[in-house]
């Protein structure tokens, strides 16, 4: 019989696949040694690949750059990183190695920009693209970058006080966008995101506040649905609306000349995953032109803002199996030593599946476990992988110690999980290595953050501060 998780994983799944492949029976991921980077660091450890952003920037550029020569598309692309998603200095300055623009959410955002400027990462000519809901220190913090001389930063409206807020600061003339509150799947608890200004008040808000004020220019419309960018009537249905706007907008608004389609791109959680960016992207240029085509008016220059598929395919995380714990007849606990609550929160938040794979044993026995975190809730466990709602890992063994990977978890989780502050029970957070290629190839890993300790979380609870 074919009892060995190698079977297993061949029989399920095309393997190996880009990413992953087999060295006698340990895992790589991207070629990358991951026994070899535990011996090296132990575990539980998160990485961060940094070649993996590159890549994925370019391949973006690349589909838009051929469905644009197919389809003769008259506008630009251009390709911004949604800086929530991660906002390492790491993540940021090898994002910006690809000629990027910047989305940003939040006041503190503006700080890092001023930051990479000052760096020479950021130059004035890139796109820094002000998203999200504007109050008195974020107004303060865009205002001082576009009084500072960086023209092409551009505020997004969300609400129809941000305009007032924002000519009240800003010196001289600047531009603007809108943002549509699309209208989300008939699943949410609601029908209309709180994001933005409905479809039918656009027009009158342009021409209500806009379009007589001399000290603004509308450059584009932004539009982003939250269940992203799927083949599905939905999401068509929305662009469509959406391109109903714009178009209406053109004709009587001639600065406005850029569609923000915002992001959406799913990442791989699965070794089953199948979707085909190269025809999304394609349709949605091909779409975007017909419809201009039909209305007489020019097509638009097209901006993305890409968050997790830029950085979520760069992490990773391994753990060791510590114990192996009989509950019933039927249930068996495999426990981590680290929590996916505090290391992975959005398995906990939201559900979300990651890619799950055995890093060593490759050869041994499987059989079907539950995976448990070290805290003390009962929530913190993993409760599914991509095989009919059960995980399969190695035969847990005394003797033979246990690694299990988690990969494309590089966005969000850091941020939601509150890097190096307080975690749930005080399980420590676990540390975090870089790796990268030199300018031969060869990989290279170094130590970003110590797991870590107890006078870390004393510290930010005020015990040692009177000391």
């Amino acid at each position: 019989m074919n009892t060995k998780y190698s079977d297993l994983i061949d029989q399920t799944y095309y393997f190996p696949q880009e990413e992953f492949n087999l060295d006698g029976t340990q895992l790589k991921f991207h070629d990358i040694d991951l026994m070899e980077l535990v011996k090296k660091y132990g575990a539980p450890l998160k990485f961060t690949y940094l070649p993996k952003i590159s890549q994925n920037i370019n391949r973006a550029k690349g589909w838009f750059k051929s469905a644009i020569e197919k389809h003769d598309y008259q506008g630009s692309y251009n390709y911004c990183y949604c800086t929530k998603s991660s906002h390492f200095e790491h993540v940021l300055n090898e994002a910006l190695k690809n000629d990027i623009h910047i989305e940003t959410s939040s006041a503190f955002d503006i700080n890092i920009v001023e930051k990479l400027k000052k760096a020479g990462k950021i130059s004035d000519d890139r796109w820094v693209i002000c998203n999200g809901f504007k109050r008195d220190q974020y107004i303060e913090n865009i205002s001082r970058l576009l009084n500072g001389g960086h023209k092409n930063c551009l505020p997004i409206i969300d609400n129809y006080e941000e305009l007032d807020l924002l000519s009240e600061k800003i010196e001289g003339k600047f531009q603007v966008g809108i943002r549509i509150a699309s209208e989300e799947e008939p699943k949410f608890e609601f029908y209309t995101s709180r994001l933005g200004i409905g479809y039918k008040n656009i027009v009158p808000f342009y021409k209500k506040q806009l379009e007589e004020n001399e000290q603004v220019d509308l450059r584009m419309l932004h539009f982003f649905i939250n269940t992203g960018i799927r083949d599905t009537a939905y999401y068509w249905n929305e662009l469509n609306k959406c391109l109903k706007v714009y178009i209406a907008l053109k004709k009587i608004c001639p600065t406005l000349d850029s569609l923000n389609i915002g992001g959406g791109f799913p990442i791989k959680n699965s070794l089953a995953f199948d979707y085909d960016y190269a025809y999304m992207v394609d349709e949605i240029v091909n779409q975007i032109k017909l419809a201009c085509e039909e209305a007489h008016v020019d097509v638009p220059n097209i901006f993305t803002e890409f968050g997790s598929f830029t950085v979520g395919e760069s992490g990773g995380a391994i753990y060791e199996v510590l114990y192996q714990k009989q509950q019933n007849d039927r249930e068996k606990w495999n426990m981590i030593n680290s929590s996916f609550i505090t290391t992975l929160p959005d398995t906990w938040a939201i559900s979300k599946k990651f890619v799950m794979l055995a890093v060593n044993r490759w050869n041994d026995e499987y059989e079907r476990v539950l995976l448990g975190g070290l805290t003390c809730d009962s929530d913190d466990y993993y409760n599914s992988e991509q095989h009919t709602n059960a995980i399969y890992l190695p035969k847990f063994k005394k003797d033979k110690p246990l690694y299990i990977g988690f990969f494309n978890t590089g966005a969000y989780q850091d941020t939601i999980g509150g890097y190096g502050g307080l975690q749930h029970c005080l399980i420590p957070q676990p540390k975090h290595i870089l790796i990268d290629r030199d300018e031969n190839g060869e990989l290279t890993t170094r130590l970003f953050s110590e797991q870590q300790n107890a006078e870390d979380m004393l510290n930010i609870l005020g015990y040692d501060r009177n000391n």
